[in-house]
């Protein structure tokens, strides 16, 4: 099977960073555009199509994080790598809670962001390959607790109350309920929703950080979680 070629969207007001990642990408085979601005970045996104956008934080007109919220509206098959000069953990989050699926954090290894990107990608390409393996039982919606989530419709409710949830997240929240009861590594995570594989898995806080952002919306009391529990050493389990 001949996989497509990719095409990837590079987000970043500053030129030298913007043509240094283009020619890198372009190395490796990817098709790419680029944009300089958060306007131009969502109108790209909606001629261009593409698979994959790596997004600045600080940008002129429209910040990273109202494009990323923007554009996981539009398109929320696209995958967001937000790309921030900030080290808070807080605007790690909030751009987590935006729609991101990771962050890379500025000054990086242009060979971590190519593995990340790859790890993506590949996970694209195997989603288009036909005949699936042995797959856990399907689920459109469930209910728990006081909350409901459709993962069909992509709505969620605490209490009747709309939730916004991303839709990395409502993919997280399946994969834990597929697996309820059990303890679910880092790995595990990393492997099957982001595509990276044991040779190249990361070093990378991704994963805590949109569970922080899961018990934010969830749990009654993010200080003693009765839904996403943290085991020591291995990872986490769902207990709803």
């Amino acid at each position: 099977m001949i996989m497509q070629q990719h095409r990837i969207l590079i987000v970043e007001d500053e030129e030298i960073i913007r043509l240094g990642l283009q020619d890198n990408f372009e190395l490796e085979n990817y098709e790419v555009e680029t944009a300089c601005d958060g306007e131009e970045a969502i109108a790209k996104t909606d001629s261009f199509q593409p698979h994959l956008i790596l997004l600045d934080v600080m940008l002129p007109k429209k910040s990273g994080f109202e494009v990323c919220r923007i554009i996981r509206k539009k398109h929320p098959e696209c995958i967001i790598i937000m790309l921030t000069a900030k080290t808070e953990e807080t605007s790690k989050v909030a751009g987590l809670d935006m729609g991101a699926d990771d962050y890379v954090t500025k000054p990086f290894s242009i060979l971590e962001l190519l593995a990340r990107v790859k790890a993506f990608l590949r996970r694209i390409d195997l989603q288009a390959q036909a005949a699936p393996t042995k797959q856990l039982a399907s689920v459109d919606a469930i209910d728990f607790a006081d909350i409901h989530l459709d993962f069909k419709k992509f709505i969620a409710t605490k209490g009747g109350i709309p939730l916004e949830l991303s839709t990395r997240e409502f993919q997280i929240l399946k994969y834990f309920w597929q697996r309820r009861g059990e303890v679910v590594l880092r790995e595990d995570l990393l492997q099957d929703l982001w595509g990276y594989t044991p040779e190249n898995m990361p070093s990378t806080r991704t994963i805590d950080n949109h569970i922080v952002n899961l018990r934010r919306k969830l749990e009654d009391d993010q200080a003693n979680p009765k839904i996403i529990l943290s085991i020591r050493g291995a990872g986490y389990k769902f207990d709803a």
